[in-house]
């Protein structure tokens, strides 16, 4: 007995010992764990409805452009301002995103171009409590807001709007997002009097397929246009393009992609981009989220 007791001491003195050796492998494993990984960080960044503040800049470059020998180009800034603190008068997540745009349109039908400040574009979802989020399906409903902020009467539409929008997104599969986010702005006062009025459907479809790693396929950018009024042009574009996230310790994540577009459909729209190259990166700010 006394030698079956001698045996079991050293198993003993190496149990802490063992503790204290697999300790910083396990809480590195955890750290990695409670990270988001590559494809989660890829749907955050294409998700019009997510909830993690963020910038976005994109560039938007048509090479070849329907009525016009001219090439257009549309530089796009997006901050995404999520509204989520616990104690305000509003009980539900707010989702604020403010559209700037420096744009480059043609003068006449030749080459000759201009760029401009163009209108803001703003809009202010609601993310709906119901389904319940573990579902993977999520909505979103507010106003939309189009201010006429253009510099040059061919670089906006000369008129204050304000209509509904709404976003659905699907994330129930893991590595998969589908959705789509609609909007109608709606004209009501006019900057000059040769204005229009308008009246525009926007759909914007939303599909991500996460790849390998940071690499992911998407079809998220390009956005269908269906005027109301007669005459009113219509273009549907369709987009496919490829991302890439980078995850960075103490840092803000980082997502750059690049797309290209072709008109598919095209009416009542005299001058409008053939072809298009989108070239864009994001910065996430995930350490300013807050509960709601």
């Amino acid at each position: 007995m006394i030698h079956a007791a001698r045996r079991r001491m050293p198993f003993r003195r190496l149990v802490p010992v063992l503790s204290l050796a697999l300790a910083p492998s396990l809480c590195g494993a955890a750290e990695e764990k409670a990270r988001p990984n590559d494809a989660q960080l890829a749907r955050e960044f294409n998700d019009p409805l997510t909830v993690v503040p963020q910038l976005a800049v994109q560039n938007a470059y048509s090479p070849a452009v329907f009525g016009t020998d001219a090439h257009l180009n549309r530089l796009i800034v997006r901050p995404l301002f999520p509204r989520i603190r616990r104690y305000r008068l509003f009980p539900l997540v707010q989702l604020v995103r403010p559209s700037f745009s420096l744009v480059t349109v043609p003068t006449g039908k030749g080459g000759e171009t201009r760029t401009e400040f163009g209108d803001i574009q703003l809009f202010d979802l609601a993310i709906l409590p119901w389904p319940d989020r573990a579902s993977g399906f999520i909505m979103g409903f507010g106003p939309v807001f189009v201010f006429p902020t253009a510099t040059h009467d061919s670089a906006g539409q000369g008129a204050w709007q304000i209509g509904p929008a709404f976003g659905a997104i699907y994330k129930g599969v893991p590595g998969l997002l589908v959705g789509g986010l609609v909007q109608n702005p709606i004209s009501f006062a006019y900057t000059r009097s040769s204005a229009r009025s308008v009246s525009t459907l926007l759909v914007q479809p939303v599909a991500l397929l996460h790849l390998w790693r940071g690499l992911y396929v998407k079809t998220a950018d390009a956005t269908w246009s269906f005027g109301w009024h007669d005459g009113a042009p219509r273009t549907v574009p369709l987009g496919l393009g490829f991302g890439y996230v980078i995850p960075r310790k103490d840092s803000p994540p980082l997502n750059f992609f690049v797309t290209g577009e072709w008109m598919a459909y095209r009416e009542n729209a005299p001058v409008a981009a053939q072809t298009t190259i989108r070239l864009g990166f994001t910065v996430a700010f995930p350490e300013l989220l807050r509960p709601g």
